[in-house]
């Protein structure tokens, strides 16, 4: 007889003859469920994460502004940025003002993709200019809008306009006004608005693989924003020290995220769209991953300490004044910058209307350096009739190049592939770095320190064959969370502690309640000490009559696009490397600890790998199946193994390079994936196409 047959052999036998319960240990009473926050609530749209500004030194918040931009490149598939293809621009059709010209642009962001939109110069003016965005939000034909005469009307009569002009045309209005005081406007069009109609507004990236790859509505509004900025900065009469940026509603989603992540802009204006209730309605302004422990004040504040002017109305954004504009101070005032920051809420309806625009082209005026009287007035101007803005005619054709959603994605996939897969061969570094930080954003987590751990519903007693055992729950500090877990010590422990996990969570570690299964009693036998955690939706950490392969649902799930829930929330599986990252911690934190071991198989395999990678040097071994899962096999956006991003970043194989520490074993891995060869140079990681149980994995974990 072997001498791990005769240790698990006698283990058993001692077991029985204790007369071992049925059934494996709870750490919740019978009847009774888990009281994990993440079990009863989400966010959504409507309810976001609370931004509570808690930062005591400028290089603080400096560090979580630098986090935000990287999460908001990551989350809208920017991450890296693609590369700048020519956008080729054609400038024709100039329209004559009586103090400004307007012509008619379109130019492409990607190949075959292309932003359209008008050209607002002064008449009169030398030297470099500054120059202004201005992306619109969801008015009726966007930069076309004519307001229907009696609401026009309605908006005079309440105050919100003077004349009649701006009140039916008060997007351009503001273009106009700009241009008078000495601004270059590009004012250009979302995607399916107006003259951008090669995909309409809402559709095309609302499928899995679109989710897994990253490639939203959001992202291709962004990237058109960036272009949108390259266009403008090299236009050769633009002072690219003074572009500003702004827009109401949509266009102020799209003015706060382009000060977040492009340095660029020097002054803003988003309009009736910062604050802490609804965030935004529509697929335009939501992304997977965008909005995790974050929103859109936090978000604005990103823009420190630069001028930032906000507006508000008697919407979403009412409580400016009380709530968002103090916090979004306090920011400033790291900076010493308080003056360079203004909120105010006038009470109209969801607005840009000429009291907000006054508002702003006096804040542009101070920080723009206009030199115009002040205070500043809207002066009157003559309106366009909308179809003759349109950047298309007989001799300015839309090119034939255009492409559709499906198109445009095939390429955003291919240059993203080939671009990563550059990356890896001529920067290796830069690559690790570059995943690394998506993977974080991903799975929305770090590794934490052990005091960040702590530990409630303790009990503990000594099983019948000798081992000690503990279980209870696992939180965050202030998270909220409840992680049931246990814990096996032999009566010799030898330091090592193998994290194991398993779809079945810690049942799978026992026979019954005081039996260790037998590939628990080997190990235990060796010396070892074992800690498994039902993760999340697994074992103990379920709701009662829901479903066990997604989150709570998101209020805004009947919504079809899963990003209204992956936009605000963990995934099912980043939510599991998160448990199985606090349950390495913990046994990380224990002083008598001298190595760690990662054991996995099935469903959880994935998410063991992952957290492997997180956990870096902490992890000294790992034998983890893979059941030849990849995230190509994830077709419902609901599916348990979605990780949005995944397949942008190489599935399992992309991902499985990074493990740099110790030693790992995957087996039912795929070796005909495009990221494999990636993983071909990662001498620490060995692959195997074949399944492997429990046994083999532990053999190989045991044979050091």
């Amino acid at each position: 007889m072997s001498l791990r047959v005769a240790i698990v052999a006698a283990m058993v036998m001692c077991a029985v003859a204790a007369g071992a319960p049925d059934r494996a240990p709870r750490v919740f009473a019978a009847g009774e469920s888990s009281d994990d926050i993440r079990l009863r609530q989400a966010r959504d749209l409507d309810h976001p994460f609370v931004f509570e500004p808690d930062f005591q030194e400028k290089s603080q918040w400096q560090a979580r502004a630098k986090r935000l931009r990287e999460q908001v490149l990551v989350a809208e598939g920017l991450w890296p940025l693609p590369a700048k293809t020519p956008v080729n621009a054609v400038i024709h059709g100039k329209i004559d003002r009586d103090a400004y010209t307007i012509e008619k642009v379109f130019f492409a962001s990607y190949p075959g993709h292309y932003v359209s939109g008008n050209l607002y110069r002064p008449k009169n003016r030398t030297g470099k200019l500054p120059a202004v965005l201005s992306p619109h939000g969801h008015w009726n034909n966007g930069r076309m809008y004519e307001a229907p005469d009696k609401l026009a009307r309605k908006n005079i009569a309440d105050g919100g306009e003077s004349t009649l002009e701006g009140a039916k045309f008060p997007l351009q209005a503001r273009c106009a006004m700009l241009a008078r005081m000495g601004c270059i406007v590009f004012h250009y069009d979302m995607v399916g608005y107006a003259d951008s109609t090669q995909i309409e507004h809402r559709t095309g990236f609302t499928d899995a693989e679109a989710i897994l790859r990253l490639q939203s509505f959001m992202g291709l509004q962004t990237w058109n924003s960036i272009r949108a900025l390259d266009f403008v900065a090299n236009l050769p009469d633009v002072d690219t020290s003074r572009i500003a940026v702004t827009g109401a509603s949509g266009g102020g989603t799209q003015t706060f995220i382009l000060g977040a992540i492009d340095d660029r802009p020097a002054v803003e204006f988003p309009a009736v769209m910062v604050g802490e209730a609804m965030q935004g309605g529509c697929i335009c302004e939501n992304a997977p991953l965008l909005r995790i422990d974050t929103n859109n004040v936090e978000l604005a504040a990103a823009f420190a300490p630069k001028p930032l002017g906000m507006t508000a109305a008697n919407d979403w954004t009412r409580e400016m004044e009380s709530v968002a504009y103090p916090k979004i101070r306090s920011i400033y005032a790291l900076f010493g910058a308080e003056s360079d920051v203004l909120g105010r809420h006038f009470p109209f309806e969801h607005n840009y209307n000429q009291v907000s625009r006054e508002m702003m082209y006096n804040w542009f005026n101070d920080h723009l350096k206009l030199g115009w009287p002040s205070p500043v007035k809207e002066e009157a101007f003559v309106p366009v009739p909308p179809k003759e803005l349109s950047v298309y005619d007989d001799e300015h054709p839309r090119p034939a190049d255009s492409s559709n959603a499906s198109e445009l994605r095939k390429y955003m996939s291919e240059s993203s592939d080939r671009q990563l897969d550059q990356m890896w061969k001529n920067q290796p570094e830069e690559y690790r770095q570059t995943l690394t930080a998506a993977l974080r954003v991903m799975v929305d987590d770090s590794l934490p320190e052990a005091a960040q751990v702590e530990r409630s519903r303790q009990t503990q007693r000594t099983l019948a064959e000798g081992s000690h055992l503990e279980m209870g729950t696992l939180t965050r500090k202030g998270s909220g969370e409840a992680v049931p877990y246990v814990r096996l010590t032999p009566e010799k422990w030898n330091g090592t502690v193998i994290v194991w996990a398993d779809p079945a969570g810690k049942s799978a570690l026992f026979e019954s309640s005081d039996r260790p299964a037998s590939e628990a009693a080997y190990l235990l036998g060796r010396g070892n000490a074992i800690l498994a955690a039902d993760l999340f939706l697994t074992g103990e950490a379920k709701r009662p009559g829901a479903p066990t392969t997604r989150p709570a649902a998101a209020r805004n799930e009947g919504q079809n696009y899963a990003g209204f829930l992956y936009g605000y929330n963990r995934s099912v599986l980043a939510n599991r490397v998160h448990d199985l990252l606090t349950v390495i911690a913990l046994a990380h934190g224990d002083a008598q600890t001298r190595r760690i071991e990662l054991l996995a198989s099935g469903s959880t395999g994935p998410a063991a790998l992952l957290a492997r990678v997180m956990a870096d040097d902490v992890i000294d071994r790992a034998a983890i199946d893979l059941g030849e899962f990849d995230f190509d096999h994830v077709t419902d956006p609901m599916d348990e193994m979605m990780l949005p991003g995944a397949l942008k970043y190489g599935g399992i194989n992309g991902f499985a390079a990074l493990c740099g520490h110790g030693t790992t074993l995957l087996t039912g891995g795929r070796r005909d994936t495009d990221s494999y060869a990636r993983l071909v140079g990662a001498a620490t990681v060995s692959l195997r196409v074949e399944h492997a149980d429990y046994e083999d994995l532990v053999d190989w974990l045991e044979r050091k």
